[in-house]
């Protein structure tokens, strides 16, 4: 069964470095969105390297082997026997782009899957999408100005609300737990990577926060992720629906805290790439 569920956020793209609202928009990481992804999977593969055990004991024929001539074979038994053979890991990601680059960035270094799942996109914003915030205010200044102060006037424009987005993340988390194929008794981590929006909609609708108040989950950085334990007993009851109990949240790899992670190595930045700068409304 699924105890454990990590919502990774996908890296940085040029939408997110020129203010342009994707929503459903489909478009790839930039060149730094590429690293925040490969650095975030490089320390959840190393937080994670369990799974790669897992994956090698349930599939022997994926252990390397030496040539005929070695004095001995590699022992497949020391992995079956292994305790990190005794979890499972499924990853599942949006089917947008940016997310399934970043979902591989972490899922290839351990040999896993990627299983593409198109309930997990971001919020819809509409005809919003593509749109900078600017050219939202200069377009309907009270609607602007009732989305900023969180009272729904976005709704308008066929923005997806705060509340529909959780119960949609809700109602796809909910589903995937209740999968047969990870109904049985092996403990199991689901890795999800997808949208900033998405995540923290999910999560206070899960937690009982209202993702309209000003004071609810604030946003997720590029390419950090948040932890929940599932919990399907409270003091020896079993509890239906499932509990949630949140561990980290907007976490990311050490190097996030070391330098300017949503501008990236300087050796990255071309003559024509801009300055990321942090919202201003």
């Amino acid at each position: 069964m699924i105890d454990e569920v990590v919502m990774l956020r996908h890296g940085r793209t040029n939408y997110n470095l020129n203010r342009r609202l994707q929503g459903q928009i489909d478009v790839p990481l930039d060149i730094v969105g590429q690293w925040q992804a490969d650095q975030s999977g490089l320390a959840l593969a190393g937080r994670y390297y369990w799974a790669k055990v897992a994956r090698l004991a349930a599939h022997p024929e994926y252990i390397a082997q030496p040539g005929p001539d070695a004095a001995e074979r590699t022992s497949i038994d020391e992995y079956r026997e292994a305790p990190a053979a005794r979890r499972r890991m499924v990853v599942r990601s949006s089917d947008l782009f940016r997310a399934l680059q970043t979902a591989h960035a972490f899922a290839d270094l351990l040999g896993l899957d990627v299983i593409p799942d198109a309930r997990l996109r971001e919020r819809s914003f509409g005809a919003w999408e593509g749109m900078t915030r600017e050219e939202i205010r200069e377009s309907d200044a009270a609607a602007y100005d009732s989305w900023k102060n969180r009272t729904g006037g976005e709704l308008a424009y066929g923005v997806e609300s705060r509340r529909a987005l959780g119960a949609r993340g809700v109602k796809a988390l909910l589903d995937i737990i209740a999968d047969p194929r990870y109904a049985d008794d092996v403990p199991t981590t689901l890795m999800i990577v997808g949208h900033g929006s998405w995540i923290v909609a999910t999560i206070s609708e899960l937690l009982g926060i209202d993702p309209d108040a000003m004071d609810a989950l604030g946003a997720m950085r590029n390419a950090h992720w948040s932890r929940l334990r599932v919990r399907y007993t409270v003091n020896g009851r079993a509890v239906d629906p499932p509990m949630w109990e949140l561990l980290e949240h907007n976490h990311g790899p050490a190097i996030a805290a070391e330098g300017d992670w949503e501008n990236g190595p300087a050796d990255l930045h071309g003559p024509h790439m801009p300055e990321w700068t942090p919202i201003t409304w």
